[in-house]
């Protein structure tokens, strides 16, 4: 990277925290002008932001103007007091980096896009966009089925070269990120995105704080809002169209009937995206919105073999499977797939319950083994992770 690029860097960031400027605005600037020559007529009043708009309190450069208590600052008046290089330079030294339409590390899925980020800031290695990519998103509440069927996703794809985006929220998006770390961490050929809504050094939600510094080691952690800001409510639809833009397809594993998903689902259908669903059962509520988009014609996904045979990907690395006893993300030995050593009660229990929570009452009545015993296979099932509890009732996880 040339001194005049990372230059060009801190003018592009500079110009993207300057209040009330938008992607759209920002990108139509850049059209028209070199980032330099854009802050310098901005701040010879020149260049001006839109009028009518009030501004978030914040510090330094302003929040972004969507809500708030103070009148509209001028552009001219936010520049006289920032200095680009000398702003960026701290953010550079983080790790942080910027592109923008025209550059060559932009993501080439997004030049096309009819409403592109005017600016992605990004950590980690952002050439992992090169590879394949799919979304797979989700409920922030999902059921341990939900998860568990998230995180095999995320590993399985991730094995066979494909690119896992995601937005890092809890639930459904978190599991596939550490499928996908998993597996990239085992050497696949693939690493995970995660498109976030705050900036990329802001952490949220703070329980995948280590998740977070994962995907980035890995992979990669992009972002259009300006480091140094919050995830705010507005920012998470708006994420949710570049999640959409930067793939092949997008797999929704579990939706309420109403969610950020749906939005991903939306701006997907926009694009031109295909979208599939994983069936859920009828009548689990994290299920709604999946079952919903299968009835109105969406395409199953049951594995990550649907996926690739979606893509047209022929995978020639299988990473193990639910029937395998190691370590999710271990690959296969040679010999094939192991599998789980259980007791023969424990394996009569499991073969006996759904995909439904149950509770040990019903366990009896499907397995018919006696109380005692329905108790002692659930707690094997528990201890070897085939099974998890949760107030009273077991679901099985494979």
């Amino acid at each position: 990277m040339t001194p005049k690029r990372v230059d060009d860097d801190a003018y592009v960031a500079a110009l993207s925290a300057l209040p009330g400027m938008g992607p759209a605005n920002l990108a139509a600037i850049l059209l028209r002008h070199p980032p330099r020559v854009a802050w310098r007529a901005v701040q010879s009043g020149t260049l001006e932001r839109p009028t009518g708009r009030a501004e978030a309190p914040g510090l330094g450069l302003d929040t972004g103007g969507r809500v708030g208590s103070r009148p509209a600052q001028s552009w001219r008046t936010v520049a006289a007091r920032v200095d680009p290089p000398e702003w960026w330079r701290p953010m550079v030294a983080r790790g942080i980096h910027v592109t923008w339409r025209g550059q060559p590390d932009f993501p080439e899925a997004l030049m096309s896009d009819p409403s592109p980020p005017g600016a992605l800031f990004w950590r980690g290695r952002l050439e992992a966009l090169r590879a394949p990519c799919v979304a797979v998103v989700g409920t922030r509440n999902a059921t341990s089925c939900g998860t568990a069927t998230a995180y095999e996703l995320g590993r399985d794809l991730t094995a066979a070269g494909v690119c896992v985006v995601s937005g890092l929220a809890l639930g459904i998006d978190a599991a596939v990120h550490r499928g996908a770390v998993d597996a990239a961490k085992a050497g696949a050929p693939a690493a995970p995105a995660a498109v976030v809504a705050s900036g990329v050094d802001v952490v949220y939600p703070r329980r995948n704080a280590r998740l977070w510094e994962e995907v980035a080691a890995c992979g990669t952690v992009v972002s259009e809002t300006v480091p140094g800001r919050p995830a705010q409510a507005w920012r998470f639809p708006s994420r949710n169209r570049i999640i959409a833009g930067l793939v092949r397809l997008v797999v929704v594993v579990e939706s309420h009937s109403r969610g950020g998903s749906l939005i991903t689902v939306e701006a997907a259908l926009e694009r031109g995206v295909e979208v599939r669903a994983v069936p859920g059962a009828v009548r689990s509520a994290a299920s709604a919105g999946t079952n919903q988009l299968l009835y109105d014609g969406a395409g199953p996904v049951r594995n990550a073999d649907d996926v690739l045979d979606s893509l047209g990907i022929f995978a020639t690395t299988k990473y193990a499977t639910t029937e395998d006893d190691r370590l999710p993300g271990q690959p296969k030995s040679r010999s094939g797939p192991v599998r789980l050593q259980l007791s023969s009660l424990g394996r009569a229990v499991l073969d006996s319950m759904g995909w439904y929570p149950v509770t040990p009452n019903q366990v009896v009545l499907t397995s018919g083994v006696s109380p005692a015993d329905a108790l002692e296979a659930l707690d094997e099932l528990v201890d070897r992770g085939v099974v998890v509890e949760s107030a009273g009732f077991y679901t099985r996880l494979r």
